[in-house]
């Protein structure tokens, strides 16, 4: 049997000769979702049936639903992929201490890779006939939905009214569209290579991995440098991996949604989760903060939904409790946000931009960053440990991670505010390029082999490497 990564690409080149050669819908889905399966199954069959039973279920579901769009039938259908998700998810870790020897069984179940993702997108489509959307896909469309080999095993999370008409669409792919594909995709490939980098060090055993993971007295720079540095991480491995996923939707002729928008230059809590995981950001905010929000009218009852919402939203990561402080966390901070939006109208104060816009930022990224300690530390002790550390002045004259750990965090931070700094002359040459695809086309299939290559080699398309597949 061939590598996962392998065939990936296998899987990946044949869509795409069949997507750019041919009209046919019934060939084009048919080999869509072969492939979809194919690549899932790697994983492991038990995961595929676990997949195909859920697509079954929720197929059925909509149907129900869509006859008779009532809250019974919704809560039925969420209930039962709730039911799902925390089998899979969150019962195999709390299984392992209920006093329950017959419970206790659950704890070697192995989770579906991608089963927060696509139980979020089957939701999403159950919500969507409730409110009386008008989606009537077949059951090959829908299993295509939640399948789809590049965003299955971690996003982003689509939604069926974007997807279905173009897994009916007969359109050929366009040759330009299979070039912005590739250059994702490379793109992504070399942010991921960025993400390992910082977690392993540039010696072994002397990144933000072994920082975390060590047991000893951080200083209070020492806390600061792996926030930071893990934030980094976090953000060039998922962000590279999205741009992978959306590269190869994209070069398949599909648009998916975004991941990222350049967080790291928003100015206010608010606007960083409109530009980090952004798929997940505002699908909670659409099915789970403007639900819960529309009940009242009162103003403190919104803030509770806010924070509420961003809790589930630490929980989705995993049911631990600090995850749960979190998502609490920056529910908090989104709600500080909303009263000092709230005291500015009141008292008419604008401080405009000038100086308030630097201090704004620096606040939002000190905020955002200091907050990673509860996502990436191993135990609430350790947190605890780091927590302190941050905020007491008489550890910062002592530090026990490497000079060199601190020069590469901060290497790959001026590189990469540098690199934002000449987005925009960027941009402008790559509309110059799309307007002159003579000049560039024959490297397409160029960076094809190379692409090959390059992912087989560091197997940039196997999701055992990428940090999120742990959520």
């Amino acid at each position: 049997m061939p590598s996962r990564g392998a065939l990936y690409i296998l899987v990946f080149l044949v869509s795409l000769l069949i997507c750019a050669r041919s009209r046919s819908r019934g060939l084009r889905q048919g080999a869509l979702l072969v492939g979809c399966y194919a690549v899932y199954m790697t994983w492991g069959s038990w995961f595929l049936a676990v997949l195909a039973g859920s697509t079954l279920m929720n197929f059925l579901l909509g149907r129900w639903i869509r006859r008779s769009p009532t809250r019974f039938a919704l809560a039925v259908g969420i209930a039962l992929n709730i039911v799902v998700l925390g089998t899979f998810k969150y019962l195999p870790e709390s299984a392992v201490s209920l006093p329950f020897s017959s419970l206790q069984a659950f704890a070697h179940l192995a989770l579906p890779l991608g089963i927060s993702f696509w139980t979020f997108q089957a939701m999403s489509y159950l919500f969507d006939l409730y409110r009386e959307e008008e989606l009537d896909p077949t059951l090959a469309e829908f299993a295509i939905y939640m399948a789809f080999f590049p965003v299955v095993i971690s996003g982003p999370v689509c939604r069926l009214p974007d997807m279905l008409p173009q897994f009916r669409s007969d359109s050929r792919t366009q040759t330009d569209a299979i070039g912005r594909g590739l250059t994702r995709i490379a793109t992504g490939v070399l942010m991921m290579q960025i993400a390992r980098l910082l977690g392993q060090g540039i010696l072994s055993g002397d990144g933000i991995n072994s920082g975390f993971d060590r047991a000893t007295t951080w200083g209070g720079t020492d806390v600061w440098c792996l926030a930071f540095g893990y934030g980094l991480q976090l953000f060039f491995d998922f962000a590279g991996y999205s741009h992978i996923a959306i590269g190869a939707a994209q070069a398949l002729g599909f648009t998916v949604p975004e991941n990222f928008d350049r967080p790291f230059t928003s100015t206010t809590p608010s606007v960083f989760w409109t530009r980090w995981h952004m798929s997940l950001s505002f699908w909670i905010r659409d099915y789970v903060f403007l639900p819960l929000a529309v009940l009242r009218r009162e103003v403190w009852w919104r803030n509770l939904a806010l924070v509420i919402a961003m809790v589930l939203f630490g929980a989705w990561h995993k049911a631990t409790w600090l995850f749960v402080l979190w998502g609490a966390y920056h529910g908090v901070l989104l709600v500080a946000h909303r009263l000092i939006q709230s005291a500015q109208r009141k008292y008419n104060w604008n401080p405009g931009e000038g100086l308030w816009t630097p201090l704004s930022w620096a606040a939002t990224m000190l905020a955002v960053n200091f907050g990673w300690i509860f996502f990436r530390a191993n135990s609430w002790e350790q947190a605890q440990r780091m927590l302190i550390a941050a905020v007491s002045p008489g550890t910062y004259s002592t530090h026990s991670l490497s000079d060199t750990l601190y020069a590469l965090v901060f290497a790959i931070a001026f590189g990469y505010a540098i690199i934002l700094m000449l987005a925009d002359t960027l941009h402008k040459q790559q509309s110059a390029l799309s307007s002159n695809r003579w000049l560039w086309l024959p490297a397409v299939y160029i960076v094809v082999l190379l692409l090959v290559l390059g992912m087989t080699y560091t197997r940039g398309a196997d999701a055992a490497q990428f940090m999120y597949r742990n959520f």
